[in-house]
């Protein structure tokens, strides 16, 4: 019996053996080809049933109307994503006819978060054979795509030698459970077993000779599975299989984590070394991809001023079309929206559009004109000698290439697709070179100059890019597609690795990767120390994209909301129905966990288009958060309002920015209960504290007394502490919230907390650090709020934890007498 299989992806067929995972290519799953997807759609290769979903979408199990059945596992490692990127559109038990949508994807997501998109289609149907097989190149959705053979039933053959049965129960280790990986590797022990394997969880029974028959059963970590074998001798073989299935996957809780300057500074470079600046953290190998973008050519630099104002307004209405566009996409993450917007408040920038349109009125061509001005606004950026200003010299840049392709209807990006897994070299680059679905799934990104806090550098972190900037003009000499080492962490490229040296990087990204699969499984349940401690870990968010993410990543509440994000898209002050819907949208999207929203913190470096400041001498000591909030009292009484009519009063938690003494909790407090009972809320409603001053640090104690709850600023925090602007490039390294000065308030905000019994938490950036967690528990912190990434290896730090250690590595840690003492001493306790 013949059976047609169909292509369920448009894109390049490889042959399986092509495949970067030695479980597809050496065909222990089954026999059959891959595809590079260029669709977003997986279709139904053929009529028949879903016998299987993956519970994070990856993959897919169906059996044809002939008895065929095919695996579709998009992606390698893809269960690690957990369930990001994937739309399942089917379930199993269902009926679906050849071409039929059965999963939506985000490849963009997917091919920046996975190793590769390149997505085997296999059949698992024992005895069957594959007799033809399309050729490799491009195919589209629905093309034949191989023709599988099936054997005709025959009867079992009885067996001469004597059966017996064993049973024997194994429980599956921290991981994401029987997925393709772990089904192929029991299905190729149980294959090589003369006799009956069966394996039970949860009332579901599977052939473990099969692999799809394993993934029917949906086990995960935790569960038990009850193994029955028939067969000669079959408890040796019993016992070997529950020895395989506890096992698991790699299971090494130490998560990598940059290394303390201290310890940078200790490591001689060698002979091939480069040292650089850390923009986003990780470890990558790949060849050396050069970009060079080349200025749009201008053909004319003169023109009739009104056709170039008119020009130059529709080209301008077409981009903000388009930033706006990509801003409002539900798939473009929260980070590239706020980019998008900051591009829109360029593009609409009216000093920079007063001076184009004099040089217009004088007869300059439109995109002569924008060009000048946009070039002379760069170069104002860039001599401030403000790091974070002259790092948007590059947003300038990259509105400049957009604007001028729109008037000039050429191409703004004449860089070709970069190569898969490679590592980008540039002296710099706009953020909307991560945007460009073409540079999708590179390895890293290396550049001779760049800032640490760009645009791009946000980018990238945000999807796990490792990337380095300030390498200098050496990197000019690396040659193009030479294999180099971008090591993030020890801020070092290595340029000419040996085969030892690849060997062992590629092994260690292995293990990195695994040991995020088995946190991330483990990531939704509550996080509580080996000595039963319970520690929240909350957080950071800036929009309802943010909070999905970060509850798919385990997040266990919101322990920030920055309300600053929500007001920078406007010219005028966002509207009390327009932000109460943004933060019911919210708190819906974190499924009933708590949310603790911040009022507006603006001021000082943060300020806001809708809400002009004026001119301060040092504005790091001026009119800000909750100071400024008090002077504004409409702003904050349409912001309170807002948040009482959006949140549920049990889910809903306020923070008052920059306090520093109790009274401004009670004219705050006085505010809140007013609106409360003029909008009928009866429950009163928890009203916390910011520590993020040494003053209030050391009143604690009293501003406890007014509040229901302190959360530590550290990043606001250290810079006051040590009296370094953070902003400034020559001390922004050392503004470090591990100095022991900056622990010691922390414990003092601790002490006071715990004086009046309120709750303590921290949410600046040390709460990210898994590092960081038993040092701030030891502290006193009961919640760590942290950026959605680091969140599952958070937990599974913290639950390796035990209190009386963790205060003794406090102790030891304030009598310190730097920052990099404290990192070295956090380095030392992880090994």
């Amino acid at each position: 019996m013949t059976v047609s299989i169909y292509a369920p992806l448009a894109g390049i067929v490889r042959a399986i053996e092509q495949v970067p995972d030695a479980v597809f290519a050496q065909k222990i799953v089954g026999d059959g080809l891959a595809i590079e997807p260029l669709s977003d759609r997986v279709v139904a290769p053929f009529g028949g049933k879903v016998i299987a979903v993956a519970p994070t979408g990856h993959s897919i199990t169906l059996q044809s109307d002939g008895g065929v059945e095919i695996l579709i596992h998009v992606g390698i490692d893809t269960v690690a994503l957990g369930g990001r990127g994937f739309t399942p559109l089917v379930s199993p038990g269902e009926v679906v006819a050849t071409g039929d949508a059965l999963i939506a994807l985000d490849l963009d997501h997917i091919a920046g978060s996975a190793p590769s998109l390149v997505t085997p289609i296999l059949v698992t149907t024992p005895g069957a054979v594959i007799r033809i097989k399309a050729d490799a190149g491009p195919i589209s959705a629905g093309d034949l795509f191989f023709e599988v053979e099936l054997p005709a039933d025959e009867e079992r053959q009885a067996k001469g030698d004597a059966q017996s049965t064993a049973h024997i129960l194994a429980t599956l280790p921290a991981g994401h459970g029987i997925h393709a990986r772990p089904a192929a590797r029991i299905s190729a022990l149980a294959r090589g077993f003369d006799g009956e394997v069966q394996i039970t969880c949860h009332d579901r029974k599977a052939d473990a000779k099969s692999v799809t028959a394993l993934l029917t059963l949906g086990a995960v970590a935790g569960d038990q599975l009850d193994i029955r074998v028939i067969g000669t001798d079959p408890r040796a073989f019993a016992v070997q299989l529950a020895a395989i299935v506890g096992e698991g996957e790699a299971d090494d809780s130490s998560a990598a984590s940059p290394l303390p300057d201290e310890a940078i500074a200790a490591i001689p470079l060698q002979a091939g070394q480069l040292r650089a600046v850390r923009a986003a953290a990780g470890l990558a190998i790949g060849p050396v991809f050069h970009v060079a973008e080349a200025d749009v050519a201008i053909a004319v630099e003169t023109g009739e001023p009104g056709a170039e104002r008119q020009r130059l307004a529709a080209a301008r209405a077409r981009l903000t079309q388009q930033l706006t566009a990509r801003a409002s996409d539900p798939g473009t993450s929260d980070a590239a929206a706020a980019i998008a917007h900051a591009h829109i408040a360029l593009l609409d920038d009216i000093a920079l559009n007063d001076k184009v349109a004099e040089l217009v009125a004088g007869g300059a061509s439109a995109p002569f004109a924008w060009r000048q001005v946009s070039r002379q606004e760069e170069e104002a950026l860039r001599t401030t000698g403000v790091a974070r200003l002259a790092e948007r010299a590059i947003d300038l840049r990259d509105i400049e290439r957009q604007l001028l392709a729109e008037l000039t209807g050429t191409a703004s990006d004449a860089v070709p697709g970069v190569p898969k897994g490679a590592i980008v070299v540039a002296d710099d680059l706009p953020p909307s070179f991560l945007l460009d679905p073409a540079h999708a799934g590179i390895g890293g990104i290396v550049l001779s100059a760049g800032g640490a806090t760009s645009h791009l550098a946000i980018l990238a972190a945000a999807s796990a890019i490792p990337m380095l900037v300030a390498a200098g003009d050496a990197t000019a000499a690396l040659p193009q597609g030479a294999d180099i080492i971008l090591d993030a962490d020890r801020r070092l490229i290595e340029t000419a690795p040996g085969a030892a040296r690849i060997a062992e990087v590629r092994t260690d990204l292995a293990k990195r990767s695994a040991d995020a699969a088995n946190a991330l499984a483990l990531a939704a349940q509550d996080c509580v120390t080996a000595d039963g401690r319970r520690i929240e870990i909350f957080a950071n968010l800036a929009s309802a994209n943010d909070a999905r993410h970060s509850v798919a990543m385990g997040a266990e509440g919101c322990g920030l909301l920055r309300t600053e994000f929500i007001f920078a898209e406007f010219d005028t002050p966002p509207s009390e129905e327009w932000q109460a819907g943004v933060y019911a949208d919210i708190a819906a999207a974190l499924d009933g966990r708590p949310l603790i929203i911040r009022t507006l913190d603006a001021g000082g470096d943060k300020p806001l288009r809708c809400l002009p400041f004026a001119a301060e001498e040092n504005p790091a000591l001026g009119m800000r958060g909750i100071r400024f909030s008090m002077e504004r009292r409409d702003i904050l009484e349409t912001q309170l309002r807002a948040m009482v009519r959006g949140v549920p009063s049990g889910q809903l938690r306020i923070m008052l920015p920059m306090v520093v003494e109790p009274g401004e909790l009670r004219d705050v407090r006085a505010l809140l209960d007013d609106i409360r009972r003029d909008l009928g809320v009866a429950a009163p409603i928890d009203l916390g504290a910011m520590i993020e001053t040494p003053a209030a640090a050391m009143i604690a104690d009293l501003i406890a007394a007014e509040a229901d709850f302190l959360s530590i600023g550290s990043n606001d925090l250290a810079q006051y502490a040590l009296a370094m602007d953070r902003g400034n490039p020559g001390l922004s390294a050392r503004v470090d919230a591990l100095h022991p000065a900056v622990l010691r308030l922390i414990a003092a905000a601790a002490e006071g907390a715990q004086k009046h019994r309120r709750w303590f938490g921290i949410c600046g950036g040390i709460a990210s650090d898994p590092d960081a967690a038993a040092l701030l528990i030891g502290l006193g912190c009961q919640e760590l709020s942290s950026v959605a990434g680091p969140i599952p290896q958070i937990k599974e730090r913290v639950r390796t934890l035990d209190f009386a250690a963790c205060r003794d590595l406090a102790r030891r840690a304030c009598a310190l007498d730097s920052a990099d003492a404290v990192r070295t001493l956090l380095e030392e306790e992880k090994r």
